[in-house]
């Protein structure tokens, strides 16, 4: 069934929303969304009664089973969509998430399941953010902020918390993008600021905000 631009995105909305709380309130939604309170009621009531989404009284609202499945197959053609622009358009990371938007909503699984295999079935999005396979299935990896890594113990760029322009952009100056191999060289108390060494680079500084939203795992 082909369900409106609309209808996608509060679906992809409330699954993430649930995957940080287990539910998903009103305002919450709305929040995400940029959009009324009251508008937000309104759609709830169409997916309720699409039985997209359940709601358990004085406590939220999730996703039904059917739901989810529709908003892991929008958040997987999304990211391939991302993969895609920067792999092989050579967009920047900062600049492909809008572009994602408006592709999300193409509706041809046989154009999604070939661009998947043209592009070797990526696991990860430019951002470090696992790509759902054609069943919906997350390979997720252990990661760590990069704030809580011990000196001098190499790591490996892997996801990016905030994803918002200007902390791509700044990220992008910096030279840090997902696989960058780095070392904690100095942590300063005054203000918890690092001193990063990146791999056949110079030193760099970057704030205690960046190095909470830098996802790392071991180096490989």
């Amino acid at each position: 069934m082909k369900y409106s631009s609309s209808i996608e995105n509060y679906l992809k909305a409330i699954f993430h929303l649930q995957n940080e709380s287990g539910i998903a309130s009103t305002n919450e939604v709305a929040a995400a969304l940029q959009t009324r309170p009251a508008s937000v009621t309104d759609m709830l009531k169409k997916l309720k009664k699409q039985k997209l989404l359940q709601y358990e009284r004085y406590k939220g609202f999730k996703l039904t089973p059917e739901g989810k499945k529709i908003a892991i197959q929008i958040i997987r053609k999304h990211r391939l969509w991302e993969y895609f622009l920067v792999e092989k358009l050579q967009f920047g990371w900062d600049e492909v998430h809008e572009v994602a938007e408006e592709l999300e909503h193409i509706s041809s699984k046989k154009l999604i399941d070939r661009m998947d295999a043209f592009l070797n079935f990526p696991q990860t999005d430019p951002h470090g953010d696992p790509i759902p396979d054609g069943h919906g299935k997350f390979n997720a990896v252990p990661q760590q902020i990069l704030l809580d890594v011990p000196l001098n113990k190499p790591a490996r760029v892997s996801g990016i918390a905030s994803q918002t322009t200007e902390m791509l952009e700044l990220l992008r100056h910096k030279h840090i993008s997902i696989g960058t191999r780095i070392e904690i060289k100095k942590k300063f108390p005054f203000d918890n600021s690092l001193e990063l060494k990146i791999r056949n680079q110079q030193v760099i500084m970057i704030s205690e905000q960046v190095a909470k939203n830098i996802l790392v795992n071991d180096e490989q």
